[in-house]
């Protein structure tokens, strides 16, 4: 037997509705283009060969999967973006970890990381690929560079920024700085770290198809730079969407884990 009332079920099925709603937009809007960009392909009112279409993108998953090159490049990419969130989250965690327990540190290293987070990564991917070799390690050194600093700054901040009323009350209760940290700093960033990684999931895609453009040649970044060479507008066209969908897919898994985290 329910022990909520009839106003407060009617409620929680309207937000539901309202929610459904929300996506069912969201997936017509992206079918409703989708249709839109076919039917002016198929009217010539826009040039395949140069901006492809929704039937051509099909055509070209279906060759890639044919020569079993989908899953390959795909899982690829996946590893690599595995592999560099990881390492950057935990990093990342650490030295934001080492930083608020320490001021005096941070201070010191406040303009550095100011500064290291500001630089065009790009532009040292060169430098990238000498010191650490043409290889899957450039890569994901590449996708550290462009979500490590953001990591750190956004985490640091969270952590110093936490309601001081609740530090007061322990530190009045002779609780140590571990305790502190672990009983209220943690439990009061739980929402900030998990946006976090948020950001983070997409920073570390970013760096990955970066990366994969300079050194790689199996991945999603590299089926962009190979379609670019022989100007296979499909295949850039078609690397760029499946990059959208792998991108909606990571965001929505942490979404899901941050409401089972939140519940």
């Amino acid at each position: 037997m329910s022990t909520y009332s009839q106003e407060h079920i009617k409620f929680l099925k309207k937000i539901k509705r309202k929610k459904l709603l929300i996506y069912l937009s969201q997936f017509l809007i992206i079918i409703i283009l989708f249709l839109i960009w076919e039917l002016l392909t198929r009217l010539n009112v826009i040039n395949t060969f140069l901006y492809s279409s929704p039937s051509n993108i099909i055509k070209t998953i279906q060759e890639l999967i044919i020569t079993n090159n989908f899953l390959n490049h795909v899982l690829i990419t996946l590893k690599e973006i595995f592999i560099s969130f990881s390492l950057s989250l935990i990093l990342g965690f650490i030295i934001a970890t080492i930083l608020w327990s320490n001021d005096f540190i941070a201070k010191v290293t406040d303009p550095y990381l100011t500064i290291l987070n500001s630089l065009p990564k790009v532009a040292l991917g060169p430098l990238i690929i000498i010191w650490v070799g043409a290889s899957m390690n450039s890569i994901i050194a590449m996708s550290l560079m462009i979500s490590l600093f953001i990591t750190i700054i956004n985490l640091y901040n969270a952590f110093i920024n936490t309601n001081y009323n609740y530090i007061s009350l322990l530190k009045s209760l002779k609780a140590n700085k571990r305790q502190i940290y672990t009983k209220v700093v943690l439990k009061a960033n739980l929402k900030n770290i998990l946006n976090t990684m948020k950001i983070n999931i997409s920073m570390n895609l970013i760096g990955v198809i970066m990366g994969e453009l300079l050194v790689s040649k199996m991945g999603i970044g590299y089926l962009i730079m190979y379609g670019s060479q022989v100007f296979n507008i499909n295949l850039v066209i078609t690397s760029v969407f499946i990059l959208g969908i792998i991108s909606t897919i990571l965001y929505y898994l942490i979404d899901f884990f941050e409401k089972k985290v939140s519940n």
